[in-house]
């Protein structure tokens, strides 16, 4: 093997996000590739990326994912559903030497491998939703799926408040927003966007047992491990290597959030201007 090529290895993973969501593929890419480096960024000077045109969104994943870039990372993880489902393609035509994942395309293989029916739910935000991306990909997968969805744009603010499953206000607008998915209407339901594993039990406790709940960053932690697997550019170093995490506004919140959601203190993180 080469000596870039050893190097490469070494390499971190790059994830952006437009804010703190993407922290939940970070924990599930750390649980699954425990020896990677992870260098995170949250564009926190310009969330929600969802109440964007798709024009500004492809602009804001371009800058996010060349200051990635510039990081010499091996591979790149859109985190964020907006931004995967506008700039996927551009991302990957920019870097076709370097895998790119986006959390929409995981997801919908996995949820429909799970589906015995063919019906199958998924919640995200209104942009999410409203493009289709993910309806769209589980036909790619199966074309005879019946795909039912529904924006719950409070569970955003729900998991960034650390109000999982202690609030009755939680409760109620899940009870609310799940209610297309209640009564066998479902047997799987995608988790589309990478907040809502943080709210997890209480989606799973309003949908019942006999609904499968898909999450998308789990789904990205599989697909990441194969294909660096099979590119032979898994990190075979036991040395400890610390994650970076990088913000672009709003540092304390950022800090104060991610420690909620990763469920340990934050390692090293700064403010970037992009």
């Amino acid at each position: 093997m080469t000596s870039l090529a050893l190097r490469m290895k070494e390499s971190p993973i790059g994830v952006f996000d437009s804010g703190v969501g993407g922290l939940t593929v970070v924990k599930s890419l750390r649980r699954r590739l425990p020896n990677e480096q992870i260098i995170y960024l949250g564009d926190t000077a310009r969330l929600p990326y969802g109440t964007r045109s798709p024009a500004t969104v492809e602009r804001y994943a371009i800058q996010t994912a060349s200051f990635l870039e510039s990081l010499n990372i091996k591979m790149l993880v859109i985190a964020c559903n907006t931004a995967s489902a506008v700039a996927h393609g551009t991302l990957r035509a920019m870097y076709p030497s370097m895998p790119t994942l986006g959390v929409i395309q995981p997801g919908a293989k996995q949820a429909v491998r799970a589906s015995k029916s063919g019906r199958i739910g998924v919640i995200g935000t209104e942009a999410t939703v409203s493009s289709g991306a993910y309806a769209k990909a589980i036909a790619g997968f199966n074309p005879s799926a019946e795909v039912v969805s529904q924006a719950c744009p409070l569970f955003v603010a729900l998991a960034e408040e650390g109000w999982a499953e202690h609030e009755a206000a939680t409760r109620l607008i899940a009870d609310r927003y799940l209610e297309p998915f209640r009564g066998g209407r479902v047997d799987t339901l995608v988790l589309g966007c990478t907040h809502y594993p943080i709210l997890r039990d209480v989606i799973a406790d309003v949908v019942g047992p006999d609904v499968v709940l898909i999450d998308s960053g789990d789904a990205v932690a599989e697909e990441a491990a194969i294909l660096l697997a099979a590119s032979e550019q898994l990190r075979t170093s036991l040395e400890p290597c610390e994650d970076q995490f990088f913000v672009t506004d709003a540092a304390g919140r950022f800090r104060r959030v991610a420690e909620l959601f990763l469920g340990a203190a934050l390692e090293r993180f700064e403010t970037v201007e992009l």
